[in-house]
């Protein structure tokens, strides 16, 4: 009897593909990481092999952004722009005036919330966004300074995420109006993994006062990607 053969296949994210092989037209798939494909008179096997990489299905990602530094509105509209060329924006919420927590001696910030997909893992996302503030002129310096612009990590999918330097869902996300309240607009039962209350709960909990966060009229969807 023949004994089937094998093969390696060492090509992430590359569509291979076979043509007329024992009897079969043809077979794609794409192959993330070493692959055996195990071939016998009866047809083909495919097994993958124990390793770390996976491909990875589109997460729903919440992102906070906020800017009081320069044109604030530009700057929201650039982010999101350099935020788009690796993950997919799938809502932004309106664009709020808002008061500056903790330090409030800097000025009034302008903030939003998007929704996007990506199949980065966390410690990737993070690293990108962090790479787009810094291409955008954020330097570091104390907490709560002002900034040209600010992207914060607000929930990836209903995972509870801790690591240096990533926490997630964010660790101070229930205090805050100018996330709650953007984020309410365009997804209001979106369940906190930790806390087990939608967003609406959340806020309707949390005291505002009007003049520290004022919704600009006509905004909602007006800051796009193209």
């Amino acid at each position: 009897m023949k004994q089937p053969f094998f093969r390696n296949i060492f090509k992430p994210k590359h569509e291979v593909f076979f043509n007329n092989v024992f009897g079969l037209n043809s077979l794609t798939f794409t192959i993330t990481e070493a692959t055996v494909i195990i071939s016998t008179r009866q047809g083909i096997k495919m097994q993958k092999s124990d390793t770390s990489r996976q491909e990875s299905i589109p997460t729903t990602i919440y992102l906070g952004l906020g800017s009081n530094m320069g044109d604030r509105r530009y700057n929201l509209e650039s982010a999101l722009g350099a935020l788009a060329r690796e993950i997919s924006i799938k809502v932004v919420s309106s664009i709020y005036d808002t008061k500056p927590v903790g330090n409030t001696l800097q000025p009034r910030f302008l903030n939003l919330v998007c929704a996007a997909a990506t199949s980065l893992m966390p410690p990737d996302l993070l690293s990108f966004v962090k790479q787009i503030e810094k291409n955008m002129g954020r330097e570091p310096g104390p907490v709560n300074s002002p900034r040209p612009i600010d992207i914060d990590i607000l929930f990836y999918g209903n995972q509870v995420i801790e690591m240096p330097g990533l926490i997630i869902p964010h660790p101070r996300l229930a205090e805050r109006a100018f996330v709650l309240l953007p984020m309410a607009e365009i997804v209001p039962d979106f369940v906190h993994p930790v806390i087990g209350k939608t967003i609406r709960q959340i806020l309707l909990e949390l005291k505002v006062n009007a003049e520290d966060i004022v919704k600009l009229q006509n905004t909602r969807g007006e800051i796009c990607t193209k």
